[in-house]
């Protein structure tokens, strides 16, 4: 009897690839939030993390979800305060509860907090972006004192054309009138605009609007469950360049 050759084993399947981010046609302008999308908010805590010890991620998280909070409450009770004083009270919140009353640790923090790092690769893309001749902006909750620190010490003045705080209409994001300021600003129809934001609801708020909203979503976070989702979702502003057509 003629032996059957044996069958050969399946061929394995190659790995799944991330499919590559659509690239958006008709963008002239990038607009980024500050506060996780170009500046690492805990920088400030980390710079106390002796002090600190166990308490340095908490700190930063409660810290971070007070000045959030702040922001709406203010916005619904039509009580404004500017993003410092906001931030300055979300931080005593946060000493408080932490059982952290050092008036020396909440001056320390306050003041690394008006120059906080850049992420790595925030200069590198931002500077493609302006080789390339399209507008970029930032669009933030917080004061015009604090947003021009925080570009000055990340040696980014000369790759910002705008810097556009909420000060400017006295709401807080995810407000409609706050991202309407950047299309009186920018001169540019928000199906101009890419808006990046690494805060989910930022980005819904500015998807909401009409802007092509990019979630960058550093910290692998679920989808928030509001109405209107961010086109986009990337890890690192790394990934810009491609979706706006920067290598092609």
């Amino acid at each position: 009897m003629t032996k059957r050759p044996k069958a050969k084993p399946p061929r394995a399947k190659p790995k799944e690839q991330r499919a590559k981010a659509p690239v958006l046609a008709g963008v002239n302008t990038c607009v980024f939030d500050a506060y996780g999308t170009l500046f690492d908010f805990s920088t400030a805590a980390g710079r106390y993390r002796k002090v600190l010890r166990g308490k340095t991620d908490l700190l930063t998280d409660l810290w971070r979800q007070k000045q959030l909070q702040y922001t709406w409450l203010r916005s619904l009770m039509g009580k404004h305060a500017d993003f410092w004083e906001v931030t300055r009270d979300a931080l005593e919140y946060a000493l408080d509860a932490l059982n952290l009353k050092d008036q020396e640790l909440k001056e320390g923090l306050l003041e690394v907090y008006m120059a906080l790092d850049a992420f790595s690769e925030v200069k590198q893309v931002l500077g493609r972006i302006k080789d390339s001749g399209k507008k970029t902006a930032v669009l933030s909750n917080g004061s015009p004192i604090m947003l021009r620190a925080a570009v000055g010490t990340a040696g980014m003045t000369a790759l910002i054309d705008e810097i556009i705080s909420i000060e400017e209409v006295g709401m807080y994001k995810p407000h409609p009138s706050v991202y309407r300021q950047a299309v009186v600003r920018l001169g540019a129809q928000p199906n101009e605009i890419a808006y990046l934001s690494a805060n989910g609801w930022d980005a819904h708020g500015g998807a909401s609007f009409g802007f092509h909203a990019i979630w960058v979503n550093r910290n692998n976070l679920p989808v928030e469950r509001v109405p209107t989702r961010p086109k986009i979702v990337i890890k690192t502003l790394d990934e810009l360049p491609s979706i706006i057509g920067l290598d092609t």
